[in-house]
């Protein structure tokens, strides 16, 4: 699973311009209940829209309910957890853009943090699935979360997390394809993009740790 990712600054938007540049600020490193940009459908073709990482975010989870996470969403189980299966039927979809996206590596008995990206150095746009949230005032606040599929035989995403857990990656949307992922007219037709991406386009590295502090 992907709890961490990176935007850098709004110079990202120079890879997307196909896309609305943002017009709101977001941090350089986003983790769970930060904003983030996202691109969707709109009425007017495609927004940025900022939206909150974490489909269900935090402060709308009740207290007496056990805390859980809703940064992934997995490919397989998708009409069966009922917080992502409004949305997946919805065809909710979006696009994350980002520079990176971070996962721990355990062969050394301890977790090192690698930065994953494309090997070209181009910005990745990552799949994803958003919900609106009514407010007591003005709009209603956005969320959203990431796809994730199988990787257990996956060259590069195979050496993350413990020996142990199932081997995940997150759904990277190939250049060329991102209006088509977003047109999407059908849970089939999103879910033909539910894919592993080729271990040969995609590169790893070792990276300092950060927390997720704000």
């Amino acid at each position: 699973m992907c709890t961490s990712y990176k935007v850098g600054d709004i110079k990202i938007f120079e890879a997307f311009s196909e896309f609305p540049a943002a017009g709101f600020d977001f941090e350089p490193e986003i983790f769970k209940d930060y904003g983030a940009p996202i691109f969707r459908r709109s009425a007017d073709g495609v927004s940025t829209d900022l939206a909150t990482f974490a489909l269900v975010p935090q402060k709308r989870i009740p207290k007496h309910v056990k805390k859980f996470d809703t940064m992934n969403a997995r490919a397989e189980t998708l009409v069966e957890r009922r917080n992502f299966s409004g949305p997946w039927k919805g065809l909710q979809l979006c696009l994350i853009p980002c520079e990176s996206f971070y996962e721990p590596n355990y062969e050394t008995g301890k977790p090192v943090r690698w930065r994953i990206g494309m090997a070209s150095g181009e910005p990745p746009a990552i799949a994803g699935l958003w919900r609106a949230w009514e407010e007591p005032e003005g709009p209603p606040s956005v969320s959203f979360t990431m796809f994730t599929v199988n990787a257990d035989e996956h060259p590069l995403m195979k050496q993350f997390h413990t020996p142990e857990d199932e081997k995940r990656s997150v759904v990277i949307v190939p250049r060329g394809a991102y209006d088509d992922w977003l047109a999407c007219r059908s849970t089939d037709e999103a879910r033909s993009f539910l894919n592993l991406f080729p271990a040969e386009e995609m590169a790893g590295k070792r990276t300092h740790c950060r927390r997720g502090n704000r």
